[in-house]
């Protein structure tokens, strides 16, 4: 039987992301969060509108999406509650918060240069996403349940770096070796076993990947996608 409830989150089990951005005066800022999902190569997030983090994407338009692993958990919980930004909003310190200048210290993360963006990755996490800013968008201003100002920043991944143990092939992750931690209701949980086959996994990976097919697969491709957007697209709203 079900029961209606009201939860105070809906946090039904989200992969954690480390994200790393640039500060003004140069410092690296590392933020755990669990709000992430990702389309094709474009990824959303949902951030507090108050961080550190949004203010380092609004100015510099780029980050490392660092993906971590249960042998990153550590670090997480190192992270936790803890702001980069100098003046801790309210909201933040009634939660605990303090702030904390040197991130990559207080977790004992280092860092490696990234191929395309400015911002460095985590050398700690098994697979790192370059990415650049799209849109920075206002979040729930319609949800009476929003307790804080809130935003989405839509991502276009621009290069990734996966540890090769993690590989199929050479481009291929073998996903019975990438093992994502996973935020559950505040909690952290590292993948369980595969409960079975997926239909939805029988047909060639490549598929997904028209732009590395010949000329004629990748123009093929952009017509139909501009086909469908224009039939299916869902309008800009103001």
């Amino acid at each position: 039987m079900h029961r209606t409830i009201e939860p105070a989150i809906q946090y039904w089990g989200t992969p954690v992301v480390l994200v790393s951005t640039l500060c003004e005066d140069g410092r690296v800022n590392v933020a755990p969060m669990s709000s992430a999902f990702w389309l094709g190569w474009t990824c959303m997030l949902g951030l507090d509108a108050t961080s550190l983090t949004v203010a380092n994407l609004e100015r510099e338009r780029s980050c490392v999406l660092n993906l971590a692993s249960a042998a990153n958990a550590d670090a997480v919980n190192a992270l936790a509650l803890t702001t980069g930004a100098a003046s801790v909003p309210l909201h933040k310190k009634l939660l605990g918060y303090r702030h904390e200048p040197d991130k990559l210290g207080v977790a004992g993360l280092s860092t490696l240069p990234s191929a395309v963006v400015p911002v460095p990755r985590i050398a700690e996490c098994e697979v790192h996403l370059e990415a650049v800013v799209e849109k920075i968008r206002p979040f729930a201003r319609g949800d009476a349940r929003m307790a804080i100002p809130a935003c989405s920043v839509e991502l276009r991944i621009v290069q990734v770096h996966v540890e090769e143990s993690l590989m199929l092939d050479a481009d291929k992750v073998d996903p019975a070796r990438w093992t994502p931690l996973i935020m559950s209701f505040r909690r952290l949980f590292a993948r369980g076993a595969e409960v079975g086959p997926s239909r939805l996994a029988r047909g060639d990976e490549a598929a997904y990947a028209p732009w590395k097919a010949g000329l004629a697969r990748r123009t093929a491709a952009r017509v139909l996608g501009a086909v469908a957007e224009v039939r299916y697209g869902i309008a800009e709203e103001d």
